[in-house]
């Protein structure tokens, strides 16, 4: 692809952006699972619960976490906060992909003690030094596995820190910080700002963000989260995570 001059980017962005970022895109992906809800915590543990196991085939994604939601007898918060430890057999057999009902019934116990114990998820979200998305998400992945775990469970929460692109946490943080301008995410986060959100980098926006001369990095990890993004404030600096619809949208349509 001939690289673009960056007004005609910048209006291919937008373009995609507007075509891609409409409410009937809720229906096709994992973000319809705490549209279900309306309460804010409600809606930050099914998103949660969502995204971690947002990989795969979306249709298996958004079937598997609906029979998670059931398990808690659709009403996420009022069983986190209730439940008792017998409770979580109702997660023996669980299984997507590598996430099982090990992984499930510790991400029921790590909830409730944030949420007993803690300050929920968004304050495990807010860390004491630095207000950067990376020191954020480390912050949380600290606080997720304070409590005693098995090794094979923390893979299921990424961690910057280490290097990794962290895409199913970032795309959580966009569902619950950006403002619900086109009736796709939520905004009920007030502790950060969408200009300090970072992409979610999977096949899609990174194979677009390259064709588009956006990334120039080989290896989908946190430094090409770091690049994509920096590229993106460009064309909009306090919100350019908007953009995930536009590559997400231009990759799934194969339009670039």
């Amino acid at each position: 692809m001939a690289k673009l001059k960056k007004e005609e980017l910048l209006l291919r962005l937008e373009d995609a952006y507007s075509r891609h970022s409409k409410p009937d895109f809720i229906p096709h992906d994992p973000i319809q699972i705490p549209h279900r809800f309306s309460k804010k915590e409600d809606i930050e543990i099914a998103g949660f619960l969502a995204a971690t196991i947002a990989w795969g085939q979306r249709k298996t994604i958004i079937n598997n976490a609906h029979r998670m939601i059931e398990s808690m007898d659709n009403a996420p918060y009022d069983f986190i906060v209730n439940h008792k430890a017998s409770d979580r057999k109702r997660f023996e057999g669980f299984v997507h992909r590598t996430f099982n009902e090990i992984d499930a019934m510790y991400f029921m116990e790590a909830l409730q003690h944030l949420y007993v114990n803690e300050q929920g998820l968004e304050g495990a979200f807010i860390a004491k030094h630095g207000v950067a998305a990376k020191e954020r998400i480390s912050h949380f992945h600290q606080q997720f596995f304070s409590i005693e775990h098995l090794p094979r469970t923390k893979k299921h929460v990424s961690n910057p820190m280490k290097g990794s692109s962290a895409k199913r946490l970032n795309m959580y943080l966009r569902w619950m910080v950006r403002p619900n301008v086109e009736g796709i995410d939520f905004g009920i986060w007030k502790h950060m700002k969408p200009s300090e959100l970072m992409m979610p980098l999977d096949v899609h926006t990174s194979t677009v963000g390259r064709k588009l001369g956006l990334l120039q990095r080989k290896q989908d990890d946190w430094k090409a989260v770091e690049e994509l993004t920096s590229a993106l404030r460009a064309f909009d600096s306090e919100d350019p995570v908007k953009y995930d619809f536009a590559l997400f949208g231009l990759g799934v349509s194969r339009e670039a």
